[in-house]
């Protein structure tokens, strides 16, 4: 019997929150956000009917904190509460309590969480029921003695992960013995940190493994039915970036092999509910069962956009008692889809997390392109939470189309601000391997070395344009504080045309430029080498740009920060690609202090979780130093050269500002 219900509570953030606000709000539901302090202007928050506030921006003080959910739900009179991933949502006291209190939980049962929530546990109930799981270590003893003893019998390599956790945290790989007791000490502690256990299985690894997972959907009412195959290969740090459905490559007798051992895993535990099924498929197309995610996945949307189907819509309608609407036969898949996740991290800097305030955000949308974001221009990425700023998601008649498509619309979408990962996705999007759909779970380490993923020097071009635009905006500033004058008089002198110098940062070197107006809004640019280019400005309307070189227009998106008095920093965005150019011909040298390679720096915001030397010990190059805590990710920080320990200067337990210097080393002296 289904309940009629009127409100839903949505215990989360961002885009995901954004997101299930959208199907409850079609449903007819009364809608109510919570936040943090950190989220008090966040577009979740504007677009819920209602919204409460929880507690500061540290997540265990805010949307990890169930006392505080439930009392914004029991205050609003809320009837549901809706999860969304991560925080709480595969939280099994969490499940219990929104029963005790009277709300219906919008996920499976406490009992289905706590099972398949330990891996541990999941992998027993799973080989009990006949299902293939990859050979590993499950038991209880986890003492570094029993845990040493199983890995010689699995065989290296072999994955580390929490019995308790996921999204890469808490997890490992481990390519010979000599590893094994440093990787076991880092993965239980950020187990501790992250899900407050740090129990730990280990796990054979399997080379060139794919990882391919199958969406289910089981009502209360017996009927358990499969929504088809998603590819999540492309990983970076055990967590997914690129999702897929279908997953490419697949023979029809494979999926449907797979979809119905999902099925079977589902009905074996009385799950109900939408939950996902993960497998790891090797090179002869043998599937193990690698764990069950009891919540609304990531990478629902590419489902939904095969399906036509409404997960989170469904997800409620089962929540309050409704049967599926539907069979396995009427589920008919249409065209392929594609996400990608846009992250603020650094690719460069091993896909460090990056923070600060998002100054323009413009995504590409229509035509087959979805985006799911939970920012705006002004957001501000903060280092409490994971750093995903939204998932843009296409669908194609053909993969092939789908892929296009999603290159195009990561192109067209522009993004000042923090560091981010969208020039990554699209080289990975057109990456030989991925365009076959041949990527396995090593596609990342296989394709992009560090120096692969070095952001590329500021070209002629870019500097000529960056330049012109400097040009432009700040005689649009000076005009502005001047009395009217005609545009024919744009760039006219008197004498001959005065160029202007411009120096940008080029690696360890400058790149210099002399920019010298040829008539109204056009410019000639020379650079080294006798290189030189013609510059027209066709239009510039708010970030939005048109020019002319050498005779190709060419659209962009810009920004100038506000706090750039002289004029002298711009971000442009451009096929892709965004560069930041700073005219050191309009800057006074920078009176900071510089830090040498024996100097270790803070590379983002965190919590400094420990400190491994003192001063006056010798260190190597290569050996960790402290470890920095953030994101729920814990970093070590390690020696640059080989030396003495000559300073420590901040303290385990303390807030690390990013860029902070934390440990000198006096450089050993050569021999």
């Amino acid at each position: 019997m289904s309940t009629q219900m009127n409100s839903i509570l949505i215990a989360n953030r961002g885009e995901i929150a954004c997101r299930i606000i959208r199907s409850a709000k079609a449903l007819g539901l009364r809608t109510i956000a919570v936040y943090s302090d950190a989220d008090v202007d966040a577009p979740h928050v504007r677009a819920a009917d209602e919204a409460v506030r929880l507690g500061p921006a540290p997540a265990a003080q805010s949307y990890l904190d169930s006392a505080r959910v439930l009392a914004a739900a029991t205050d609003t009179g809320a009837d549901m509460i809706h999860p969304g991933y991560g925080f709480l949502s595969e939280n099994a006291a969490f499940a219990t309590a929104c029963e005790k209190a009277g709300l219906i939980f919008v996920g499976p049962s406490a009992k289905a969480i706590e099972l398949m929530g330990d891996k541990a546990k999941a992998k027993c109930a799973m080989i009990k029921a006949g299902i293939a799981c990859i050979p590993g270590y499950q038991g209880e003893a986890q003492d570094d003695e029993a845990l040493t003893k199983a890995a010689k019998d699995i065989g290296y390599p072999l994955m580390i992960k929490a019995a308790a956790g996921g999204g890469g945290r808490g997890m490992r790989l481990v390519n010979q013995e000599s590893e094994l007791k440093a990787a076991l000490g880092t993965a239980r502690n950020e187990a501790e940190n992250a899900f407050g256990e740090g129990a730990l299985i280990l796990e054979r690894a399997l080379v060139k493994a794919r990882h391919i997972e199958v969406q289910i959907l089981a009502d209360g009412h017996d009927n358990t039915v499969h929504l088809g195959t998603r590819d999540c290969s492309v990983q970076r740090r055990h967590q997914k970036i690129i999702e897929e459905a279908p997953a490419p490559g697949l023979t029809p007798e494979l999926s449907e092999a797979m979809g119905a051992v999902a099925v079977k895993a589902a009905q074996d535990i009385d799950y109900v509910g939408a939950g996902t099924i993960e497998f790891l498929l090797d090179e002869t197309d043998t599937f193990y069962f690698l764990e069950m995610n009891t919540r609304l996945q990531v990478e629902h949307p590419v489902t939904e956009m095969v399906t036509g189907l409404d997960l989170v819509a469904l997800q409620i309608r089962i929540a309050q008692g409704e049967a599926l609407s539907f069979m396995q036969d009427d589920i008919k898949m249409s065209g392929h889809a594609i996400e990608a996740r846009l992250y603020a991290e650094d690719p460069a800097q091993d896909f460090l997390p990056s923070s600060g305030k998002i100054a323009l955000w413009r995504p590409m949308r229509g035509g087959g392109i979805r985006v799911d974001s939970g920012v705006k221009t002004g957001s501000e990425i903060t280092p409490f939470y994971d750093p995903l700023m939204a998932k843009i998601i296409t669908h194609g008649k053909t993969r092939e189309d789908a892929r296009q498509k999603l290159v195009r619309a990561l192109a067209g979408t522009h993004i000042f601000g923090p560091a981010t990962n969208k020039g990554f996705l699209i080289r990975a999007l057109e990456t030989p391997d991925f365009v076959q759909g041949c990527a396995d779970t090593g596609f990342i380490e296989t394709h992009f070395d560090k120096d692969a993923l070095a952001p590329a020097p500021l070209s002629f071009a870019e500097a000529a344009m960056a330049a012109v635009l400097l040009f432009d905006r700040a005689r649009s500033r000076a005009q502005e504080a001047a009395i009217s004058m005609t545009p024919a008089l744009h760039n006219w002198a008197s004498a001959t045309p005065i160029s202007t110098p411009y120096s940008f940062a080029q690696n360890e070197e400058t790149l210099d430029l002399f920019l010298t107006p040829n008539e109204p809004d056009a410019y000639d640019v020379r650079g080294p080498d006798e290189a030189r280019t013609n510059i027209r400005v066709l239009a510039i309307r708010g970030h939005k740009a048109m020019l002319e070189i050498d005779g190709h227009q060419v659209k962009l998106a810009f920004h100038q920060p506000n706090d750039d008095q002289a004029g002298a920093r711009i971000s442009v965005s451009i096929k892709g690609r965004e560069f930041h150019a700073e005219n050191r011909c309009a800057v006074a040298a920078s009176s900071q202090k510089t830090v040498d390679s024996g100097s270790v720096i803070a590379p983002m915001h965190g919590l400094l979780g420990k400190v491994l030397v003192k001063p006056g010990d010798t260190v190597r190059k290569g050996a960790p130093l402290a470890i920095l805590e953030a994101m729920k990710m814990q970093h070590e920080l390690c020696a640059g050269i080989n030396g003495t320990i000559k300073a420590v200067h901040a303290q385990p337990g303390t807030q690390i500002a990013a860029h902070t210097v934390l440990i000198e080393i006096a450089a050993a002296a050569e021999k």
